[in-house]
Formats: structure tokens, C-alpha cells, sequence
């Protein structure tokens, strides 16, 4: 198959040079394009609801960051927060006030994240909540679902979703099977599976960790009754549940999955929002369980530029402007204007595609059957799904280059780009037949 020229003479050749530093090019698989074809765009700077790249081409963005940036690229609350942040001093290895400011807003945000741990990631975050379930529970095993991405730590691995679903790898090569052997796969939304693990595995569970709403196979919705289903079954058996709120926290609703759907896990992920787009998670619960974190408890877990000042900065004055709830509300209205215009002009064009969102955040998925699983997810037409891309990005607006990651909207984007997008994909839909 072949893809339009879309990456400029500047993108092209820092592209090419940087093929000779990073593996495939890049520092994350995704932005390699592997999964739509043709040469990544190079980006230079971002301002509100768009990128430009080095050629100097201007782009509508519906990545942010994967999600990260709620307040859109450079916020002017956020890069004034960083610039006195950094006039203080850039790390300290040490306590700072700012870090309790942060965490008071997010526990005012998230009740349930009584006590938390700051981190510098995601994959951080996920890994050391599931260390902490085993050592809490003083069990080993845990389940996950088919298709959800909790970070590249090990145990986590199996049968994830995001840029492993993007690349048809069940795991990872390196991972040794020992570390997956506790680990129990179900798939998402399949209530009577998990059942069923807890009755084959009784009492040897540490943990059931969810998205819960998933997000790294495109989105997919929990059907009514699961997430509550899955906190009904860990009580009973004395699991923790784990909310994976990376993507979702701070993104669905203020308080997260959790607030938006009436459901209180044990422990809670938090990811990059909460700083402001800068590296930084964050992960939290009842307080007897986190007093088994090391220097409390026996459940080590360290990291020096945790709540490194300059992220805390950018998070503080997100999550203050996150209070107000019209950002929420124009969220919401601007996000289903975009999928109710997408549906309509896929409709136009007869294309086959299902178009699933939840608040802020949405997929195209080219199937008619709405994904409620990984295998529904997968049974996409990537090749169109390529195509669309590329006929979208030949019009000026940037999408994940996956079929398995969301678009997501944020508090930048106006009703002009909105109309911006609907009247590319009309256009593209009709191009790809």
C-alpha cells in the first residue's frame, strides 16, 4: 500500500538522522507510523489546539500528548507556573511545599486517593501499585484484561493493548515468563471471565487492575454493571482494585472514571495530566494500605525526581484551572459536536465505521460492530483506517497514528476547529471510498 507524501523536506531528513540515534527513528513506538505507513512529521512547537512541524506546516492536534494536555499546548498558566518554578531552582531531591499543594488538590479531586505517592510516569505508577497490592495482600497473582496498557513493566505485559496492539505482539520479547505467570488475562468488559478466574484461583489474587474506561484499544466503553461487578468480586474474595485512571484522571471528569461512574477502587493510577503534560504520575488509596510503602513499610519504592518542582508547578496551576466545571461542560459539548459530525459524515460517504466517545476523548473505529472487547477492537479495517489518517493529515489535522489509541480534545480546541475537522473528514471520507 502506499501513503501520500505528508512529512515535509525538514521532517523527512531529521527523520532520517534521527533513524541513526533512536531504534526506528524515534523515542516511543508510536510515533514511528509503522502502523499507517509513510514518514512521521518532526514537530517544532505547539500553541493551543494545533502543532506546527519544522517545515513550518501548521496542524489542527488531536494527540496532546496522548491525552496529557488538558489545557492544550503551551497554557499560559502553565508556562508562567514553570517560569517562576524554574527561577527557583530546577530539582532539589528534596520536599518542597509545592508538592503538598498538589496533592491536597488531587485528594480534593479524588477522595479516594487518601494518601499517594508521587512518581515520574504511568508505567511508574501501574507498576508500583500492583507491587504494593502483593505486599498489602501478601498474595501474588493478579488480572488484567485483554487490551489494556498499563506501562511497559514486565508483569504487565501480557496482552496489552496500545502500541503492542498497534504491532500484533501478544507481549514483548525480554520478558522472561516467570514474570507473567501470576498474571491473569480476561477480557475487558467479560464479567462471568473474571468470575470464573476468582473461583479457579480463591484467595491467591493480590489485585484486579482496569482501565476503567479503556483507552489503549481505542475507546471502548464498560458496560453497565462491569465496573461495579469488579469491585463486588474483588471485596469478596479480598483483592484490591486498581483503577488505571492514567488517561481517564482528571480527563472524564474532574474526580476521574471513578467520580463519572459512581465506582471506589482501592488504589488509583494517575498520569501525566497531573502535571500539567510534563513527566509525572501518581498513585494513591486508603491510608492502611499505603502506609506499607517504604519508609512506613516493608513495600520499597523510591525515585529522586519524584515531585520534581518544575512538573508540580504545571500541575498546580492545571489542576486549579480544572476546578471551574465550565471546562468541563465546553469539553463535553465541543467532543460530541466532533462525534456526532464524524458519524454523520462517515454516513454520507457510506463508510463503515463506529464512532465511540467518552467525554473528551474519542475513536473512529473503521468496523460497524461497536468494540465492547480487544477482539471487536481488532477486527477493524486498519488499511482503511490508514487511509483515513493520511487523507486527514494531507488536510492539516493531526490524528494518533493508530487505530488503537483515542483522539482527544481539549480545553484549546473552539468551535472554529471543530467545524475545521468535520469539514476534513467529510472530505476524507469520500477520498477513501
Amino acid at each position: 500500500m502506499t501513503h501520500p507524501v505528508t512529512s515535509g523536506p525538514r521532517s523527512e531528513a531529521i527523520f532520517a538522522d534521527s533513524e541513526g540515534y533512536f531504534p526506528g527513528g524515534v523515542n516511543s513506538p508510536v510515533r514511528a507510523f509503522r502502523a499507517v505507513g509513510g514518514r512521521p512529521v518532526v514537530i517544532r512547537q505547539g500553541r493551543g489546539s494545533r502543532v506546527t512541524d519544522v517545515d513550518g506546516r501548521e496542524l489542527l492536534d488531536y494527540i496532546g500528548s496522548w491525552g496529557a494536555l488538558l489545557l492544550g499546548h503551551a497554557a499560559d498558566d502553565v508556562v508562567a507556573a514553570l517560569r517562576e518554578a524554574t527561577i527557583r531552582g530546577t530539582s532539589f531531591g528534596m520536599t518542597t511545599p509545592y508538592e503538598v499543594e498538589l496533592a491536597r488538590l488531587i485528594r480534593a479531586a479524588v477522595p479516594s486517593m487518601a494518601v499517594m505517592r508521587f512518581v515520574n510516569s504511568g508505567t511508574e505508577a501501574a507498576m508500583s501499585a500492583i507491587r504494593l497490592a502483593r505486599g498489602f495482600t501478601g498474595r501474588d497473582k493478579i488480572v488484567k484484561f485483554a487490551g489494556c496498557y498499563h506501562g511497559h513493566a514486565d508483569p504487565l505485559l501480557a496482552e496489552a493493548g496500545s502500541g503492542l496492539a498497534t504491532f500484533g505482539l501478544p507481549s514483548s520479547a525480554g520478558v522472561p515468563g516467570a514474570a507473567v505467570a501470576g498474571t491473569l488475562v480476561a477480557p475487558y468488559n467479560d464479567l462471568a471471565a473474571v468470575q470464573a478466574i476468582f473461583a479457579a484461583h480463591p484467595e491467591t489474587i493480590a489485585a484486579v487492575i482496569v482501565e476503567p474506561v479503556a483507552a489503549n484499544m481505542g475507546v471502548v466503553r464498560p458496560a453497565q454493571g462491569f465496573l461495579e461487578g469488579l469491585r463486588e468480586i474483588a471485596t469478596r474474595d479480598g483483592a484490591l482494585l486498581i483503577f488505571d485512571e492514567i488517561i481517564t484522571g482528571f480527563r472524564v471528569a474532574r474526580g476521574g472514571a471513578q467520580a463519572r461512574y459512581g465506582v471506589t477502587p482501592d488504589l488509583t493510577c494517575l498520569g501525566k495530566i497531573i502535571g500539567g503534560g510534563l513527566p509525572m504520575g501518581a498513585y494513591g488509596g486508603r491510608r492502611d494500605i499505603m502506609d506499607m510503602v517504604a519508609p512506613l513499610g516493608p513495600v520499597y519504592q523510591a525515585g529522586t525526581l519524584a515531585g520534581n518542582p518544575l512538573v508540580v508547578a504545571a500541575g498546580i496551576a492545571t489542576l486549579r484551572r480544572l476546578v471551574d466545571p465550565a471546562v468541563y461542560a465546553s469539553l463535553e459539548r465541543e467532543t460530541a459536536r466532533l462525534a456526532e459530525g464524524l458519524a454523520d459524515a462517515a454516513a454520507r460517504a457510506a463508510a463503515r465505521v463506529s464512532v465511540v466517545r467518552e467525554a473528551s476523548m474519542l475513536t473512529v473505529f473503521f468496523t460497524d460492530t461497536l468494540p465492547l472487547d480487544y477482539g471487536a477492537a481488532r477486527a477493524a479495517d486498519l488499511t482503511r483506517f490508514a487511509r483515513f489518517f493520511h487523507a486527514m493529515l494531507g488536510r492539516g489535522v493531526l490524528l494518533p497514528p493508530s487505530q488503537f489509541e483515542a483522539w482527544f480534545v481539549s480545553a484549546a480546541h473552539t468551535d472554529a476547529d471543530i467545524a475545521d475537522t468535520l469539514k476534513a473528514a467529510r472530505a476524507a471520507f469520500l477520498e477513501i471510498g
